[in-house]
């Protein structure tokens, strides 16, 4: 395992239980999506980069198997519990990478990668893609853009913890030893010229909700970059976040506020004639 897959794996060590409690369940416009572009019920769904399960588990109502492959031991441990505090008999949780997925030829409907393309070597991971991928199957990429949208002075806050955060990474810690994300507005890009998919789009939407103070704070503490400066004892990162905190606290007050979670959903369909 090279440096570069084991920073990006390692970087959501050590706060499995806060990304499970406060980060946003799959929204249903995915699975509407997906199915409309497989045109019929998954059987088999691969989630690939699962973490907590919060992209897999949605699944299991539609498909006879969900496997959600996810390298991060802390991560997937605590998938594995929440599939048995589900009784979810149907998803099972793979040690893997997106460049050696688990999983036979031919052998999924959807292949999905939820917030974690961006953490994968694009053209190795779609060509993995396409041997798993079924002929006509779709695999989608999608990301919500961070932060979501509430009001002028959360977002801002937010948006200054991530700057800060992300700075002192960078200031303080040596670049061998540092996370790579590739760009996610090439996702698309990336899926054209694999080759490997007959049609390809991107597809945005949002989701609306409403959330107290104490959970939009929780999801802006469950960034990466964040918890690697946090486990690192980066200089002035509580401090930032104890501004984060206060900032956010005034502007939602005692009550919850609508937030907006923005969506975008990169796609690729398998060509129905591609061989197995």
């Amino acid at each position: 395992m090279d440096d570069v897959v084991r920073n990006n794996i390692e970087r959501f060590s050590g706060f499995a239980k806060l990304y499970d409690t406060y980060r946003p369940e799959a929204p249903k416009t995915v699975r509407e999506l997906l199915i409309a572009y497989l045109g019929k019920k998954p059987d088999t769904v691969v989630d690939l980069g699962s973490g907590t399960g919060l992209s897999t588990f949605p699944w299991r109502h539609e498909a006879r198997s969900v496997i959600g492959v996810e390298p991060n031991d802390d991560m997937r441990a605590q998938a594995e519990r929440r599939a048995m505090d589900l009784g979810a008999d149907n998803v099972t949780f793979l040690q893997g990478v997106s460049t050696a997925i688990p999983c036979s030829d031919a052998s999924a409907d959807l292949v999905t990668c939820s917030q974690s393309f961006h953490w994968m070597d694009p053209q190795p991971t779609l060509r993995e893609v396409a041997r798993v991928l079924r002929p006509g199957g779709v695999f989608a990429a999608y990301d919500c853009d961070w932060p979501p949208s509430c009001c002028l002075e959360a977002d801002a806050a937010y948006e200054t913890l991530l700057q800060s955060a992300e700075a002192s990474i960078r200031r303080h810690v040596p670049e061998r030893e540092q996370a790579r994300k590739w760009p996610k507005e090439q996702h698309l890009d990336q899926i054209r010229a694999s080759g490997l998919f007959s049609f390809a789009k991107e597809v945005v939407f949002h989701v609306e909700t409403r959330l107290r103070a104490d959970a939009f704070i929780g999801i802006a503490l469950s960034q990466g970059q964040v918890q690697s400066a946090l486990r690192r004892r980066l200089p002035d990162i509580e401090q930032e976040i104890l501004a984060f905190e206060t900032r956010v606290r005034a502007a939602f007050g005692d009550g919850d506020r609508p937030v907006w979670f923005s969506y975008r959903l990169r796609l690729g369909v398998k060509p129905r004639d591609a061989a197995t």
